[in-house]
C-alpha cells in the first residue's frame, strides 16, 4: 500500500529530469552524484510509505551475499532511528521493484517494520542496472565474483571497451581486466572465491591457467596447505603452466622505472594510481570510494 497519492488518486511518481539524464552519460559514472540528485530534487510531500509486501528485488542486483551481521547492525539502527534515507522504487505490474536500497529494505524486515519510506521514478532497464550496479561497486563489499559480473554487466549494455570502462569507474585497466578474468574460471572455482577460501591474488595466477586440471590442483594446494600469492605464481612458472598474453600490453621500464609497482598498486586497491618523480598519486571515485581506500589502508581520519 503507497500512502501517499496525488489528487487523482494515481500514486505521484515522476519521470527523470534533464539533470539525471546528463549524470547517466556523464564521463565518469557515480552513483553518490544520482542517488543525492535524486532524494535532493524530490519534494518531501513526493516521498511516500510503501508496504514492504509490495517490493520486489531489481533484476539486476548484483549482490547474491549479504552479510548477515552487518544487516543486523542496520536493522537494530532502523529499530532506533527509523530509516533515515528513502530506498528509490520504480512501479511495476505486481508492485515495486528496488533500484537502490535493497540492503535497506531487508534490515527493514528485520527490524520488524511494515513500510519504508520511498521514493518512485520511472527507469528504463538500463538506467535500473547502472544504478543497481554502481550503488553496490560504490558503496558495498561485493564479492570478487560480484562485482566481476557487474563489470561485465556494464561493459556489455554500455557497449565499452574495458579501457573506457575503468575510466568512467574510476578504476585502474588491470584491475577491470583481472576482475573480468575470474568469469574464465570453472563454477566451482568461482563458488571457493566467494566463499573466500582463495583470494584475489590466488585468483588472479589461477585465472591464467589452460588446464582445469591444474587449476583446480592448485586451488586445493592452496586450501589444504596455505601457500601464499608468490608461492603459487612460482609454482605455475615451474610446471609451465600459465599462459601468456600477446595481446597484454608491454610495461616500458625506461619510461617508468616503478611501472611494476604502479600495477600492482592498483590492482590491490582497485583504482588507478600513479608514481612519478617521488609521488604517489591514488585516484578515487567520490567520498565513499575514498573511505573505501582509507579504510582498506587502515587509517582513521579524526573530524
Amino acid at each position: 500500500m503507497e500512502t501517499n497519492i496525488n489528487e487523482s488518486g494515481i500514486p505521484k511518481r515522476r519521470a527523470l529530469g534533464r539533470g539525471l539524464e546528463e549524470l547517466f552519460n556523464s564521463e565518469i559514472l557515480d552513483y553518490s552524484s544520482v542517488e543525492e540528485k535524486i532524494v535532493n530534487e524530490t519534494p518531501k510531500d513526493e516521498i511516500t510509505m510503501i508496504d514492504l509486501a509490495e517490493l520486489r528485488s531489481n533484476p539486476y542486483q548484483p549482490r547474491k551475499i549479504f552479510d548477515e551481521q552487518a544487516l543486523e547492525e542496520l536493522a537494530n539502527s532502523i529499530k532506533e532511528h527509523g530509516v533515515f534515507q528513502p530506498i528509490i522504487v520504480k512501479r511495476s505490474i505486481k508492485g515495486y521493484e528496488i533500484i537502490a536500497g535493497e540492503r535497506r529494505v531487508k534490515a527493514s524486515l528485520m527490524a520488524g517494520l511494515t513500510q519504508i519510506p520511498a521514493i518512485v521514478r520511472d527507469f528504463n532497464d538500463e538506467q535500473m542496472m547502472q544504478i543497481a550496479l554502481l550503488e553496490n561497486l560504490q558503496r558495498e563489499n561485493l564479492t570478487a565474483i560480484e562485482e566481476a559480473t557487474a563489470y561485465k554487466k556494464l561493459q556489455e549494455t554500455l557497449g565499452l571497451t574495458q579501457e573506457e570502462l575503468a575510466k568512467r569507474l574510476g578504476k585502474s585497466r588491470s584491475h577491470i581486466t583481472n576482475m573480468l578474468g575470474l568469469l574464465t574460471l570453472p563454477d566451482t572455482i568461482q563458488e571457493d572465491i566467494s566463499a573466500k577460501k582463495i583470494t584475489m591474488g590466488h585468483a588472479r595466477v589461477i585465472s591464467k591457467l589452460d588446464d582445469y586440471n591444474q587449476q583446480q590442483e592448485l586451488v586445493d594446494k592452496v586450501i589444504n596447505e596455505g601457500i601464499s600469492v608468490r608461492q603459487l605464481e612460482e609454482l605455475a612458472k615451474e610446471t609451465e603452466i600459465i599462459k601468456t598474453n600477446p595481446q597484454k600490453p608491454r610495461i616500458e621500464r625506461e619510461d617508468n622505472e616503478y611501472a611494476y609497482v604502479q600495477e600492482a598498486m592498483s590492482e590491490k586497491l582497485g583504482t588507478k594510481v600513479v608514481i612519478k618523480k617521488n609521488k604517489i598519486e591514488i585516484s578515487f571515485v567520490n567520498g565513499n570510494d575514498l573511505n573505501r581506500l582509507l579504510e582498506y589502508m587502515n587509517i582513521e581520519v579524526g573530524r
